[in-house]
């Protein structure tokens, strides 16, 4: 890419109206071109123009499932904690101490999983609509 650009060594200036400029930015995000000059360069010069579409169920999905695979990730770690923990205890009252402690974090746990649940329900009753 860097021999191809090499030899581009003249500017053109042109100024746009904000709707103008809007209208080609708006078409050059709805594109697969990285930079506004290589969507304008493709249009000028009759290069075709590849557009993505975007399924905006499918996004909010995404959202949502890259939020409860944080949380399930949030989780896991928080439970292998608590088993190292268990792990390293030598003593009972150490191991009492635990135990309350584990107690609070598995409520924890649970009301997460529950959350869990539920957005995955919301997602497969959105999602069959």
């Amino acid at each position: 890419m860097g021999r191809e650009n090499s030899n581009r060594t003249r500017i053109i200036g042109l100024r746009l109206t904000t709707d103008e400029y809007s209208k080609i930015e708006r078409k050059w995000k709805a594109s697969t071109c990285r930079k506004l000059s290589d969507y304008v360069r493709s249009n000028l010069f009759d290069k075709p123009v590849v557009t993505t579409y975007r399924n905006r169920s499918q996004d909010d999905t995404l959202t949502e499932l890259t939020k409860l695979r944080n949380e399930l990730n949030a989780i896991g770690n928080n439970f292998n904690q608590a088993v190292k923990r268990l792990h390293t205890l030598q003593q009972i009252p150490e191991f009492r101490n635990w135990l309350v402690t584990w107690e609070v974090e598995r409520k924890i746990l649970f009301n997460k999983m529950d959350e869990v649940k539920n957005n995955v329900r919301k997602i497969l009753e959105a999602w069959l609509q």
